[in-house]
């Protein structure tokens, strides 16, 4: 009898050919570039930020993608790959699903460092506004400081900015409970005033300003 080739014979065994797409190095490394951006990511990615972020596309990202769903295929795994608004996500699993609904049940810690402080005050009294002016203001990254505001339910989504395409965020009746506050209204006034939505882009402005000046050293 002639011997089956190699490749076959894995085949028939069960096996896959060595050189499938969901085992070429370049595949592997693209997906867990992409596990690595929707674990980190607290919305779902679409297909279009994937290929900005990675440089890859067409059928080289989808199978990227596919193996990213294969790895977390488990029904009994902690974490399942899900495909939602538009995009993907890496979420709890639902054999998880007792453990994280009691979690998410105990009492939130609100808990702020300085950072989220200063990030919560500029997202209240100029929202909605974007991750990006919010940097520009602090003359520093703002996206684990939001991201975590997002996760505390202080602030959330509120749109996305017209030419940018930014999301951009305003405070929550959660922030309003924190502090004490029946509305946005009870806000403390900025310099002794009550600050009008002309009032609110001036001063987002001279915040910018302000903030690149510090930055060029000139302030």
């Amino acid at each position: 009898m002639t011997d089956m080739p190699e490749e076959d014979t894995e085949t028939a065994a069960g096996g896959h050919p060595p050189e499938t797409e969901n085992r070429k190095p370049e595949t592997a490394a693209l997906a867990r570039d992409i596990e690595a951006v929707l674990f980190i990511s607290p919305e779902p990615v679409s297909l279009e930020v994937l290929a900005e972020v990675t440089g890859a596309g067409g059928e080289k990202l989808a199978h990227a993608v596919e193996a990213v769903r294969d790895k977390y295929s488990d029904p009994e795994g902690a974490i399942a790959f899900a495909e939602v608004a538009g995009g993907y996500t890496l979420r709890s699993g639902d054999a998880a699903r007792e453990a994280v609904e009691r979690f998410c049940a105990r009492p939130a810690d609100y808990t702020l460092s300085s950072a989220a402080m200063e990030t919560l005050a500029i997202i209240a009294y100029l929202q909605p506004i974007t991750r990006p002016e919010v940097a520009r203001i602090r003359g520093v990254g703002a996206d684990t400081v939001v991201a975590n505001l997002l996760d505390k339910g202080l602030v959330e989504e509120a749109g996305r900015h017209r030419q940018s395409g930014a999301v951009r965020y305003r405070t929550t009746p959660a922030f309003e409970k924190l502090f004490g506050l029946s509305g946005l209204a009870e806000l403390p006034a900025l310099d002794g005033f009550e600050a009008t939505a002309q009032d609110v882009e001036e001063l987002r402005e001279k915040l910018f300003t302000a903030a690149e000046k510090r930055n060029s050293g000139t302030l």
